[in-house]
């Protein structure tokens, strides 16, 4: 019943509301329309339930960057019986995260943030003309003589643009992203955290019932040409320009609701527009892994990389997860396990755990095959 609600509450539609409204022509109609309407409001009352509880646990955890102090501690503490002392390790691609790509930079490897807004529009509603606002993730010595790779980085049902933390003198992202170019593990890269709500924010429009379901509307014509147009990245700006051409460069990723988006929205519709996909405890309306590669069956576009963790004891989204990548590669011969697919379940719940794990995986990832 539950996982029923939860994708009923990632859907977000007024279905509910627009049950029962036939006019009854007898008494036995209007009984059984009355009856409907107490069990719809029963169930709505369960649906908003379910969805603050799926809030709760998404909002339950975070975490900040720490000291180099704090990260020699961390280090101290979970060094194991291996001949290579944690804090001298490079990243990679597991169950953990070294504490040394968790420390605060201050020096020449401190990356800077811009917190922007660009035109959109009000794709879930009328369509009209608004302001959307994301954070922008800029590596150390970002230039404009260089060009860059493009992660665009999605929050979850309970977030916004700052849900991952970017908004933050002591982000988490932030020091990930630094500590990983400072050290040499990647190339550096752009992140943008928008607001994955293709609406009108606030107001009485701001919940707009399809919003997360449109957003691939608002990456095609309003965000992603805004930051090709306004930063040094691959693609060969210019009014209706080709955005497969960079398709390359850019990567798409996001936790629960965002996981949702990467699924749905990332391979199921912007195919052409990225080659990288990552979905972290992806929502319970992720579409199902036959679904994914019925949509996928004619593709001709490469995809490099397609990256799925969830924890285990995640009653939110563990199911629903599981049944939209786990099986992708048996279904649909573009994707190969070991090669450009990935799926990672571990011990955890629906939290930053997972995510920001998920987050310093998948940046390694990315962007092995642009050229």
């Amino acid at each position: 019943m539950k996982n029923k609600l939860l994708i009923t509450l990632c859907v977000l539609t007024l279905t509910l509301a627009g049950c029962g409204n036939s006019t009854a022509n007898d008494t036995t109609t209007a009984n059984q329309s009355e009856t409907q309407a107490l069990a719809e409001a029963s169930t709505t009352e369960e649906i908003s339930s379910a969805i603050a509880e799926a809030i709760e646990q998404e909002t339950s955890y975070t975490e900040d960057a720490i000291s180099s102090e704090e990260a020699e501690k961390e280090a101290a503490d979970s060094e194991s019986s291996s001949s290579e002392k944690p804090q001298e390790a490079s990243a990679e691609i597991g169950d953990k995260v070294l504490p040394k790509y968790t420390v605060m930079r201050s020096d020449e490897g401190c990356g800077t943030v811009e917190h922007i807004t660009y035109p959109s529009h009000d794709y879930a509603n009328d369509g009209s003309e608004i302001t959307k606002e994301a954070n922008v993730y800029l590596p150390a010595g970002y230039s404009s003589d260089k060009k860059y790779n493009v992660m665009i980085l999605l929050h979850g049902i309970g977030g916004n643009e700052n849900e991952w933390g970017l908004n933050k003198s002591n982000s988490r992202v932030k020091a990930l992203m630094d500590n990983l170019a400072y050290y040499g593990d990647i190339e550096p890269f752009i992140v943008v955290t928008p607001n994955g709500r293709a609406c009108k924010i606030g107001g009485e429009g701001g919940s707009g019932n399809n919003a997360f379901y449109l957003f691939g509307k608002e990456l095609r014509n309003d965000l992603i040409p805004y930051i090709d147009s306004h930063y040094s990245t691959y693609a060969d700006y210019s009014e209706g320009y080709d955005l497969s051409e960079a398709r390359a460069h850019r990567a798409i990723a996001g936790l629960s609701m965002g996981g949702m988006q990467t699924i749905n929205i990332g391979l199921g519709e912007c195919v052409d527009m990225f080659s990288y996909f990552g979905a972290f405890s992806a929502a319970p309306s992720s579409n199902a892994a036959a679904k994914t590669a019925s949509i996928l069956q004619d593709n001709t576009y490469p995809i490099y990389y397609f990256y799925n963790i969830c924890g285990l004891q995640d009653k939110t989204a563990y199911s629903s997860a599981a049944a939209a990548a786990k099986t992708l590669p048996s279904l649909c011969d573009q994707f190969v396990d070991g090669e450009n697919f990935m799926w990672q379940e571990l011990d955890g719940g629906h939290d930053f755990h997972i995510w920001y794990l998920g987050f310093y995986n998948f940046a390694q990832m990315v962007f092995k095959n642009a050229e």
